[in-house]
């Protein structure tokens, strides 16, 4: 098969198609059955040993060819806890490799691992169930090690950076047992969905390596193994299992849904157990056999070839069924094709039912990248090709409220920026009118966010284009007015909200904008800012809080956009009115930013109204007062005012 990338046409997927969920080792009424898809080898053998270290092997054994390209082998014995990788011939070269199929491996994952899956449940793992489905979402995007690191979170030394923080609820501000920090800081905010960074096993950290060091881990090296460095011990391959498997289990029980980030646009390095297995098969390469670099890590996985969809159909339902992960983010996820994604939403519809778990990522990608028979990327300009259950993270409403995410010191609407007025206005209805180049068909399809773990974080981007001679630290109010003015913006939209952790109370990594592998001081979650912020906290609660209040932004239908209407634009103000049936309090509301840094006059329509929030106060709806009219709005902020049913 010489020149490989280009000699996967249909009559190999034919001939070498496999549809059965049985790769990798599978053990079977006191048997173990290993199953390798490489159709171009000449002899497998597989090793098998006592640890995933370096030890010799305990037997090497000759696996059997049989149909559709698949390699066997068939244990008379159990071999749970035993390690094993393959060595595979191709005429006079070999190569080594670990199971690209494998649940369980050793440190570092160079070895696989025979598991015995029930083992690792904890208890009461069978009654385990996600909470009720949440009808208005608000995702938390955080990171294992960054949440629990910092000594102010209140977290037993000996868990910090680990899965087992996550069994630590009630955790509070350096153990002062006032102020909630970790999972008690996550519901009294009103978080419903916990999405955690990636928790697959990936290849940029060393697992046997000090507990300081640190990736946010794009980096896949074993899909469906929990990462290592995470666990109490990484050497034993059923820990890390268990351990992840107690941290979804405490987040359930806590109330909180569970969204896994997953990378299956590129692998760690283009020598992966994949391309190992099957050269050339599992990545896009040029006509001229180059390989595509879309993801701009050196590599693109070729999901559209029938092996590597089944392949990662297989991974995702795996981690729903086995790990009960409620929701995948996909990164880069205009790299993986239109068919796939819609794929996997069928099936989950399927196995739990319409919209249980949640689907969304990023539609975009970082270059171009050539998908085969006609197959489309996942990208905005297709979006009307999506299920509307998978949803998009929305840039436009990014970028207009905070300003160009590449652009440091480009402004947005709420720190100074010019002609922006329109785009807040198609923020608030999920841009369902606007812009012709993104087509949403209903607010299900986006996700509404101003900040992420790429880029600066909101505070960042903020201090750097209204304060860049001040530190990160000393920002002053001109600054703390412009984020509580972009919070009301985006966490008033129609769609599905999602919010970086830390956002909440001014969360800063001191202008890094790319903190991938940065120390782990400079990423950890700051909990010491819970009480020095305390004022953009409490903004924020009052707004989530608000918002559940308030059917007309909350409406995810295809017909929620005829509830947003009568703009009124003009230089560095925005307001607009909403439809608001369903409400037994406030029949319409009338919504307000003011960024032009003047006080700004709002006229009132006819009618008894009444102040929900201002730009200091959002929990004014829970006792509110007959607005005047006319209402003067500050300077810098929002106002939320609701027509009284009463």
């Amino acid at each position: 098969m010489e020149n490989r990338q280009n000699t996967f046409d249909r009559e190999f997927h034919e001939k070498y198609f496999y549809g059965g969920r049985d790769l990798g080792a599978q053990r079977r009424d006191g048997r173990t059955v290993f199953k390798l898809w490489s159709p171009d080898a000449d002899e497998i053998l597989l090793y098998l040993y006592p640890d995933g270290g370096n030890s010799k092997h305990m037997r090497q054994v000759s696996m059997k060819p049989a149909k559709c390209g698949i390699w066997t082998y068939e244990a008379e014995e159990d071999l749970s806890g035993v390690y094993y990788d393959y060595e595979i011939r191709r005429g006079e070269k070999r190569c080594r490799t670990a199971d690209p199929y494998a649940r369980a491996c050793g440190a570092n994952g160079s070895r696989s691992m025979v598991v015995d899956l029930k083992a690792t449940n904890p208890d009461g793992w069978e009654d385990d169930r996600r909470p009720g489905k949440a009808e208005d979402p608000l995702i938390y995007e955080l990171n294992v090690k960054e949440f629990s690191w910092d000594p102010a979170g209140g977290f037993p030394e000996e868990v910090r950076g680990t899965y087992r923080a996550f069994q630590y609820p009630d955790t509070t501000l350096n153990g002062d047992g006032v102020h909630p920090t970790g999972l008690a800081h996550l519901k009294a905010l009103g978080v419903t969905h916990v999405q955690l960074m990636p928790v697959y096993d990936f290849g940029s950290v060393d697992e046997t390596g000090p507990r300081d060091q640190f990736n946010w881990g794009y980096d896949p090296m074993n899909y469906n193994v929990p990462e290592g460095s995470y666990a109490s011990d990484a050497s034993d391959g059923t820990v890390r299992i268990r351990e992840m498997k107690e941290m979804i289990q405490s987040l359930h029980r806590n109330g909180f849904r569970v969204v896994m980030d997953v990378v299956y646009n590129h692998t760690y390095i283009r020598d992966s157990w994949l391309d190992r297995t099957v050269p050339g098969y599992y990545y896009r390469h040029w006509e001229d056999g180059t390989p595509a670099n879309g993801s701009a890590c050196g590599n693109d996985v070729a999901s559209e070839r029938p092996m590597c969809t089944e392949y990662i159909c297989e991974s995702v339902m795996y981690w729903a069924k086995e790990y009960h992960i409620d929701g995948f983010r996909f990164d880069l996820m205009g790299l993986l094709d239109v068919d796939l994604i819609n794929r996997i939403r069928r099936e989950m519809d399927e196995e739990f039912g319409r919209g249980e778990i949640l689907l969304y990522g990023e539609p975009w990608s970082d270059g171009a990248s050539p998908m085969e028979n006609g197959s489309l990327p996942c990208t905005k300009d297709n979006i009307t090709k999506l299920d509307t259950l998978i949803g998009v993270f929305c840039d436009n409403t990014r970028d207009a409220v905070r300003g160009h995410v590449f652009e440091t010191k480009e402004p947005g609407f709420v720190n100074g920026g010019k002609n922006l007025e329109q785009d807040i206005y198609c923020s608030a209805a999920a841009w369902r009118f606007g812009d012709k180049s993104f087509t949403p068909k209903a607010p299900t399809q986006v996700i509404s966010y101003i900040s992420a773990h790429d880029n600066l974080t909101l505070w960042d981007k903020i201090v750097e284009t209204m304060e860049p001679q001040n530190s990160f630290h000393t920002a002053d109010q001109r600054v703390r007015s412009a984020y509580r003015l972009a919070a009301a913006i985006y966490l008033l939209c129609q769609g599905i909200h999602f919010m970086l952790s830390g956002e909440e109370f001014a969360r800063t990594k001191e202008g890094d904008e790319n903190s991938y592998k940065s120390s782990i001081e400079i990423n950890r979650l700051d909990w010491s800012l819970v009480q020095k912020n305390r004022d953009i906290l409490e903004y924020y609660r009052g707004l989530i809080a608000l918002r559940r209040e308030l059917p007309g932004v909350r409406d995810s239908s295809e017909h929620a956009v005829s509830r947003i209407g009568h703009p009124i634009l003009e230089d560095g103000f925005v307001s607009y009115r909403v439809d608001n049936a369903g409400s037994d309090k406030w029949e319409e509301l009338l919504i307000a930013f003011n960024a032009s840094g003047r006080v700004h006059t709002v006229e009132l329509p006819e009618g008894k109204w009444e102040l929900l929030a201002d730009r200091r106060d959002s929990f004014l709806w829970k006792n509110p007062q007959t607005a005047g009219e006319p209402y003067d709005m500050a300077a810098v902020g929002a106002a939320v005012f609701g027509k009284s049913r009463k």
